[in-house]
């Protein structure tokens, strides 16, 4: 058996620290590996970012705004299908339209935003306003907006996965700001240790796992949020109501894939108090904590 060598390497992308952990048989190889990955990763970002004037979804949202139609390569078919799907699992709790409210809520101010702001961009939510016909997205409403922020990091670390097992490299994790994929086990065949954060305390771990493989993904109101007059406001919105979610503080998913376990972990957190039960019969491998405090899950020890 090749002996082969640990390699670790750390960057910054979609807003997160990143790092990337893989065995390689030496060096050039890990680096070439690694660059491909951070490559990727980068047009990933500089293709979907909504901070970015010259990304394709800022090309989409420009034509959103009219109440126009755009041809859509088929990278970004395949995850208007998955968005799809998710809307169509989740009774339209999952809605990629939903990103406007951010225009509504700031989470670096101290202030709530007024309701009759909130109520005005709720009439310009619902996937359901828009015609999705392969390579087609047609928008029926003008003003409307799209946002793959709750796709395409997770989207990104299993294409992470898949560059390195076409790059024969079986054992190692990728880890872009907490979503995680591991690739397979340490060299000598023993798990990783990953650890769930407390969505309460910083320095707190829920739960340790160990993982010889799959994904993980977590969602919750850990940093970004407004506290209130002793209400906290987290950053997780429902596109049904256009107010924070107010149950579930935090839910992580494991799952094969991590967009899969991604979009799992921000349902469970929008269905509130059928959160737990939605996640049951999910049937993945999940742990929730509530605003009380009460944590639950089938990966509870």
């Amino acid at each position: 058996m090749t002996q082969l060598k640990y390699y670790h390497y750390d960057f910054s992308a979609m807003g997160s620290p990143c790092s990337i952990q893989l065995y390689a048989s030496y060096e050039k190889k890990s680096k070439r590996v690694a660059k491909l990955i951070m490559d990727d990763v980068h047009r990933l970002e500089a293709k979907y970012s909504r901070y970015r004037t010259d990304s394709f979804l800022s090309d989409i949202n420009r034509v959103a705004a009219q109440g126009g139609h755009i041809r859509v390569d088929d990278e970004t078919a395949g995850l208007l299908d998955y968005a799809d799907t998710c809307y169509q699992q989740s009774d339209g709790l999952f809605d990629i339209t939903s990103g406007i409210l951010r225009r509504a809520w700031n989470f670096k101010s101290e202030n709530i935003p007024d309701a009759k702001i909130i109520q005005i961009l709720l009439n310009k939510i619902g996937w359901h306003r828009i015609s999705w016909q392969r390579p087609v997205l047609r928008f029926t409403a003008a003003d409307m907006e799209i946002d793959f922020g709750g796709v395409v990091k997770e989207y990104a670390v299993d294409r992470a996965a898949a560059l390195c097992w076409d790059a024969d490299i079986h054992h190692g994790l990728i880890n872009l700001g907490g979503d995680i994929r591991v690739i397979g086990p340490h060299q000598d065949g023993s798990p990783w240790r990953v650890a769930i954060r407390h969505p309460r305390n910083p320095e707190g771990v829920l739960q340790t796992l160990l993982l010889h493989s799959g994904a993980l993904a977590s969602s919750g109101d850990y940093e970004r949020c407004i506290t209130l007059n002793g209400t906290r406001y987290g950053h997780v919105l429902n596109p049904k109501t256009g107010w924070p979610v107010h149950f579930m503080a935090a839910v992580s998913v494991l799952g094969e894939f991590c967009v899969v376990a991604g979009s799992a972990s921000t349902i469970g957190m929008l269905k509130g108090e059928d959160g737990a039960e939605w996640l049951n019969t999910l049937g993945l491998p999940h742990l929730w904590v509530n605003v009380h405090g009460e944590s639950g899950g089938s990966l509870m020890e």
